[in-house]
C-alpha cells in the first residue's frame, strides 16, 4: 500500500508565496514521475507541473516563471514553490505519483489567493 500526503496549503495574499510538499510512503520499489495538479471550483483538474525521477520538469503555461517543482528522491518527496500568486491560482492542489507504474493521488490541499 502507498500513501500520498500533501501539506503546505493555506490563504495568501496576491503576490505572495507558498510551498507545497508531498510525501509518498509505504510499499515503494521505484518512484517514477511526481507531479502537481489543481482543481478550481467548477473546473476540471489540470496539470500544474510534473518532474521525472531524473529531474526533467514541465509546467502549465499559466504557471511558468512563477512556480518551481523539485523533488528529493531520498525522502520520496516532491515540492512546489509558488511565487507571485494570483487569485486565479486558487484551487485544491493534488499530488500525483507514479509508484511501480501505478498512479496514486493525495487527498489535496487548499490554496486560496485573496486579499
Amino acid at each position: 500500500q502507498v500513501q500520498v500526503v500533501e501539506s503546505g496549503g493555506g490563504l495568501v495574499q496576491p503576490g505572495g508565496s507558498l510551498r507545497l510538499s508531498c510525501v509518498a510512503s509505504g510499499s515503494i520499489f521505484s518512484l517514477y514521475s511526481m507531479g502537481w495538479y489543481r482543481q478550481a471550483p467548477g473546473k476540471q483538474r489540470e496539470l500544474v507541473a510534473r518532474i521525472s525521477r531524473g529531474g526533467n520538469s514541465n509546467y502549465a503555461d499559466a504557471v511558468k516563471g512563477r512556480f518551481t517543482i523539485s523533488r528529493d528522491n531520498v525522502k520520496n518527496t516532491v515540492y512546489l514553490q509558488m511565487n507571485s500568486l494570483k487569485p486565479e491560482d486558487t484551487a485544491v492542489y493534488y499530488c500525483n505519483v507514479n509508484v511501480d507504474t501505478q498512479i496514486y493521488w493525495g487527498q489535496g490541499t487548499q490554496v486560496t489567493v485573496s486579499s
